[in-house]
């Protein structure tokens, strides 16, 4: 009998998830039974599943407390990847303050702060809980950034406020994906925020194949390391390493999805195999 696994997602009212058939389709040739269920879906029997892989609960924004609740629950019956821990942490971007390695820039402004913003040529400013770029702005104004920065802390959110950087409009921002602890590929995605605004979610998900440098290779270890306690971490399934280049030409991280990460599985030949290959050895 084939092991049963299930693709968790979310009523996604305009099917943006086009990569649960490629995923299904590696999944099947690799002898394994996937269905694809919400994360909400009362009706869903989590213990009938040999693994529960979390892949596009996309709006678990609004509802973190139920979804991280849901995560845990799932893991008294069955295994789940990734694991809540892991999500609990990822899910909230304050876990970059923790981290080691070279990041953005950021300043924070937590709820019942005051923002006392840096002088920068343009700001990016940011929910530390958010995804997609929602709630997401991008100004050259001090005044809008700090008043954005003070309404998300007003709201009891804690606001990230950070340098744009002309780099991802040119140099481009570098995603390196993990499979069970192992490179895959790597893209230059699409600039989230160029004109000003979050694009929409179809051109976010736009990229070209990329062969990552040796120093974003170096960096992305370290980063997993980390993140995840190390790149073969039991557990992790999958990983997603956002890197951007500083002015001065050395990468520094973006964030690490461990959570939901679109996986770019349609760009590279081996993806969908590389990650059914790890599903397969999680089971």
């Amino acid at each position: 009998m084939s092991a049963s696994v299930a693709y968790v997602t979310y009523a996604d009212p305009e099917g943006f998830d086009d990569e649960k058939e490629i995923a299904l389709a590696a999944w099947a040739e690799a002898g394994i039974s996937g269905t694809v269920v919400r994360w909400d879906d009362p009706a869903a029997d989590w213990a009938a599943f040999d693994l529960v892989v979390v892949r596009s609960a996309w709006d678990y924004v609004d509802r973190r407390a139920e979804f991280l609740a849901w995560a845990r629950r799932v893991e008294t019956v069955t295994r789940l990847a990734n694991p809540a821990a892991v999500l609990e942490r990822n899910t909230d971007k304050t876990y970059l303050r923790d981290l080691a390695v070279p990041v953005i820039p950021t300043s924070w402004v937590a709820p019942g702060e005051s923002p006392d913003l840096p002088v920068l040529a343009e700001y990016v400013v940011k929910p530390a809980i958010s995804a997609g770029a929602r709630d997401t702005i991008r100004t050259t104004d001090r005044d809008k950034a700090a008043a954005h920065a003070a309404r998300l802390a007003a709201e009891g959110r804690t606001a990230m406020v950070q340098p744009y950087l002309d780099m991802v409009e040119t140099e481009g921002e570098t995603s390196l994906l993990y499979f069970g602890g192992r490179f895959s590929h790597a893209v230059r995605r699409n600039p989230m925020l160029a004109g000003g605004s979050a694009a929409p979610d179809a051109d976010n998900a736009r990229a070209d194949l990329r062969t990552p440098e040796p120093d974003q290779l170096a960096l992305a270890e370290r980063v997993l390391a980390e993140a995840a306690g190390s790149p073969g971490a039991p557990g992790v399934l999958y990983a997603r390493v956002d890197l951007v280049r500083l002015p001065g030409g050395d990468p520094a991280l973006i964030e690490v999805e461990l959570a939901e990460p679109y996986l770019f599985l349609r760009y590279a030949p081996d993806a969908a195999g590389n990650l059914a290959r790890a599903v397969a050895e999680a089971l």
